[in-house]
């Protein structure tokens, strides 16, 4: 079992940034690739990034590209987060996952390939 807790959502102007952060504890961190996920009310669930176990790649939706940055401490248990850039159709419950094999390229923007999840952060991005 792999828990994951994140923070540091909240209410944020346009333009502006946050930092999300997910602890992890349970099974060794650094076997697991990670992600991050959103979801507004009304819709499904969507990929927002995703990182390698040894944080050697990292992916992103077309629609955070450029804005937000993945990153993972393996020593800390700690993924992250970064969103600058802010815009309104960002604002969502941000969740991070936890994935175990297959860790081939094709599987990680996909949420049924990741097995842990954590309950989520509000992010809400005003105009």
């Amino acid at each position: 079992q792999v828990q994951l807790v994140e923070s540091g959502g909240g209410l944020v102007q346009v333009g502006g940034s946050l930092r999300l952060s997910c602890a992890a504890s349970g099974r060794t961190f650094s076997n697991y690739r990670l992600g991050w996920f959103r979801q507004a009310p009304g819709k499904e669930r969507e990929f927002v990034a995703a990182v390698s176990r040894s944080a050697t790649s990292t992916y992103y939706a077309d629609s955070v590209k450029g804005r937000f940055t993945m990153s993972r401490d393996n020593a800390k248990n700690t993924v992250y987060l970064q969103m600058n850039s802010l815009k309104p159709e960002d604002t969502a419950v941000y969740l991070c996952a936890a994935g175990g094999p297959p860790h081939s390229a094709v599987y990680y923007s996909r949420s049924q390939y990741y097995n842990y999840w954590g309950q989520g952060t509000q992010v809400t991005v005003s105009s």
